[in-house]
């Protein structure tokens, strides 16, 4: 293969790994998987995983070991931005639709973006084109989730016509309340994922491993995870690991998504960048919506599709904005070549979030 076409095939490859975790976790729901005791065992793996791997590269450069005060950083930003966040985002994948949560995440370079803007860690000059881009974005994305959930639409017909089988208690679009409680939650999930990103830059400023600082966080979340299974499921049968989609599901995540993607994704960023990257999401939106009406015979309505539509139109305006004010930044160094390092690159927040705590998202 000509050397060049490699990213954009690394690129697809990866949306295409992250539109089979969204369907094969979707379909281990929809046969009653418990989604907090999934949590645990796919962050386990992940953690059996990572750890080896980063006390290896923190041993072969030699680095200084974590600080408790570190620690006790990494154990809050694993609650706050993987525990919290992924428990709730399975949870409102369970009740709402495959479609629904690839199409909203690509909210999260503007949601990203916003947050880092509240704390300060961004400037907006709203007489700059950049500037601009970057509010027309987040507009465009609340505007794409108030579409997905308030607006239905007319159905879709699915790919496969034997429709498979819903959650246990999972709503369908006829229940409007449901539907939009769980739509919002699941955008409430990605809001703490994209504070866990903002976090991340003033972590790997006090101690510059970014393998190590995930490789810990993937394990208090692993711990943490635990606990929250246990208080939700007493029941030690739902525990078991059968031969059938629920372990699928969970080697997937562990093998695919922690592994694979993460390497693809390093590999991807150091080649063309996090904005090269980025811009592929909203492909994994449409694998998704075609896999999901095909394997798991999800009904699929206008709204849902003009939603993601909004959503793609703003991860696109905020890139656009983020990746113009960085070539201003460039162009304007100071003498010594430097340039402020303190503000978070939203652009890279579509990498950065999947590299193998979330892959989810």
């Amino acid at each position: 293969m000509d050397a060049s076409k490699k990213p954009y095939t690394v690129a697809v490859i990866i949306q295409l790994i992250y539109t089979g975790m969204f369907v094969v976790s979707k379909a281990a729901f929809n046969q009653g998987m418990n989604t907090y005791v999934f949590i645990f065992y796919r962050q386990a793996a992940g953690s059996i995983l990572l750890l080896p791997l980063a006390l290896l590269h923190q041993r072969k450069n030699a680095q200084s070991a974590l600080s408790f005060t570190l620690l006790l950083k990494l154990f809050f930003c694993a609650l706050i931005g993987i525990t919290f966040s992924l428990n709730l985002y399975h949870v409102s994948l369970k009740f709402t639709s495959a479609t629904v949560a690839a199409a909203t995440d690509n909210s999260l370079p503007a949601v990203t973006f916003f947050l880092a803007l509240l704390l300060r860690m961004e400037v907006v000059h709203l007489k700059s084109p950049s500037g601009i881009a970057k509010l027309t974005g987040v507009a465009f994305c609340i505007a794409g989730v108030l579409t997905i959930a308030i607006y239905a639409g007319p159905l879709l017909n699915p790919l496969s016509h034997s429709h498979g089988q819903l959650a246990p208690g999972a709503p369908s679009r006829a229940q409007g309340g449901a539907w939009i409680k769980w739509t919002f939650l699941m955008v409430v999930a990605n809001a703490a994922w994209s504070l866990w990103i903002v976090l991340q830059a003033a972590l790997l400023r006090e101690y510059p491993n970014k393998l190590l600082v995930t490789a810990v966080q993937c394990v208090f979340s692993a711990l943490q995870s635990l606990l929250v299974a246990v208080a939700a499921e007493r029941d030690l049968s739902r525990w078991k690991l059968r031969l059938d989609v629920g372990l699928l599901a969970i080697a997937y995540s562990g093998l695919m998504v922690m592994g694979v993607a993460y390497y693809l994704q390093a590999w991807c960023v150091e080649m063309k960048g996090p904005v090269f990257l980025a811009a592929w999401t909203p492909m994994c939106f449409v694998f998704t919506t075609l896999c999901s009406s095909f394997f798991l015979g999800e009904t699929v309505r206008l709204g849902s599709i003009l939603g993601g539509i909004l959503l793609v139109g703003g991860l696109f305006s905020v890139l656009w904005g983020k990746s113009n004010e960085r070539e201003g930044e460039i162009g304007s160094m100071t003498p010594r070549g430097e340039m402020d390092t303190n503000k978070t690159d939203v652009a890279v927040c579509v990498s950065d979030i999947r590299l193998a705590t979330m892959g989810v998202s």
